[in-house]
């Protein structure tokens, strides 16, 4: 898409956990109308109209939800009933037939691989396919009509050259860091969940996150996705994440996250700073 300067885009997560991962990708044109395309809806339509709402938008703005699996936790099942034809919903086609079992197909449903699809005039989504449990997880590169570029990777189960190049350099990076291996080994849990999660179809623990976004090198901001609530916090995370070139934004399961503008690489570098849950604590990090 060609660049230009009469669009901004913006990402919001709403929510993101082991309870439920949406997220929203904002642009606004000139004109003063809006795109909004919301990156899996592991929300209740409920509570995800109400949050959208508590952010400034509508529901009725959504131009359509591209999802990244069908796990409960990133495809509520009641949109298999609420959704309607609200939006179309954007799935990797490894995944068409279970959507199909479980209600979730309609004649708005639109199937995607690995090549280019466009959710909205102002955005186009490029997925490649990661390991995750039986069917997989699919990863995206979204290309926006400004120029900017976000990286969007969650329950990969392990980090690989082929998404690293996939998701090379873009402007902002959303990506899993979901468990610190110390907590997640003495956890309570069963053995079969920490090997599930940990066996390399599962999710990436801190460091893989940490050493997977060396690898793609984002050119702005970077945000920490579906940290674990038993297995992790915020403070663990960041300690592996250590970097004073990058704005890092550590997403919640309770608080949407401050607005991420994407912006494209030529606009000047912005300050290393941290954003905890939301608007609940900022923190100077590195050099001032």
């Amino acid at each position: 898409m060609g660049s230009t300067t009469e669009t901004r885009s913006a990402l919001c997560v709403l929510a993101s956990g082991s309870r439920g991962n949406c997220s929203a990708v904002v642009t606004h044109h000139a004109d003063g109308n809006r795109d909004v395309v919301l990156f899996d809806l592991g929300l209740s339509p409920r509570r995800t109209r109400q949050t959208l709402e508590s952010i400034g938008v509508s529901i009725e703005d959504v131009r359509g939800a591209v999802l990244t699996h069908l796990d409960s936790d990133h495809c509520h099942t009641g949109w298999a009933k609420g959704r309607g034809n609200l939006f179309p919903l954007y799935l990797h086609e490894r995944h068409m037939g279970r959507a199909e079992r479980t209600g979730f197909l309609n004649n708005r449903a639109v199937r995607f691989n690995a090549e280019q699809f466009e959710v909205a005039s102002s955005m186009s989504v490029r997925a490649t396919l990661m390991s995750h449990d039986q069917l997989g997880v699919a990863a995206f590169r979204v290309e926006l009509s400004s120029g900017a570029t976000l990286g969007y990777a969650t329950d990969v189960g392990h980090g690989t050259q082929d998404l690293a190049e996939h998701l090379n350099g873009v402007d902002v990076l959303a990506i899993e860091s979901n468990y610190c291996p110390y907590l997640q080994k003495t956890s309570p849990r069963p053995s079969w969940l920490k090997n599930r999660i940990m066996g390399g179809s599962g999710h990436l623990s801190n460091a893989q996150s940490a050493e997977l976004v060396r690898a793609i090198a984002p050119a702005q901001q970077v945000v920490l996705l579906h940290l674990s609530q038993e297995c992790n916090k915020p403070e663990t995370a960041l300690r592996a994440h250590d970097t004073d070139a990058l704005q890092i934004t550590v997403s919640g399961q309770n608080e949407p996250t401050p607005w991420i503008d994407i912006e494209p690489s030529e606009s000047p570098a912005v300050s290393s700073k941290i954003v905890i849950e939301g608007h609940k604590q900022h923190a100077l990090f590195g050099p001032a």
